[in-house]
């Protein structure tokens, strides 16, 4: 797992907790409610990656699990930065997403890139068991203030 453990952090300022579709669906309303929550607050983390990203956890969860129960998106709106969650019923951790890839991804394959992306781009990222199969998430930290947006 990189980054520390989430036992470590400090407590939520605000937090959303949300059952989406086992569909491609699932993929923008994700992304707009993460948009959504870093703007209703103001929070200085870079949305356009916190959409990315959580757009790449949600597709994965969506495309690398089985069934049509529902995933799970959990944002948290830390002091330090925001942290997203995927809950989803497969135990099996998300393939390479803390272990180095060997190798360059195949430029010409559509797939392969989601963990790279979330991996270069997050300032920390793992997964955890859960009692209904797995979580996946990230952090971002919170924008300096000569970096943000105006």
């Amino acid at each position: 797992m990189n980054g520390p453990a989430l036992q470590d952090r400090p407590p939520a300022s605000a937090s959303w907790r949300i059952a989406l579709p086992h569909t491609v669906a699932a993929v923008p309303v994700a992304r707009a409610l993460v948009r959504t929550a870093l703007a209703e607050l103001e929070h200085a983390a870079d949305s356009d990656t916190a959409e990315l990203l959580t757009a790449e956890l949600v597709a994965n969860a969506v495309e690398h699990t089985a069934g049509d129960r529902p995933i799970e998106l959990v944002v948290e709106l830390l002091p330090s930065g925001c942290q997203v969650e995927v809950h989803d019923p497969d135990p099996a951790p998300p393939g390479n997403l803390t272990r180095p890839v060997v190798g360059d991804p195949d430029p010409w394959q559509e797939h392969g890139r989601g963990l790279l992306l979330i991996r270069a781009l997050s300032s920390s990222c793992g997964h955890r068991p859960t009692d209904s199969g797995k979580a996946v998430w990230f952090r971002l930290p919170v924008l300096p203030a000569q970096r943000r947006p105006v």
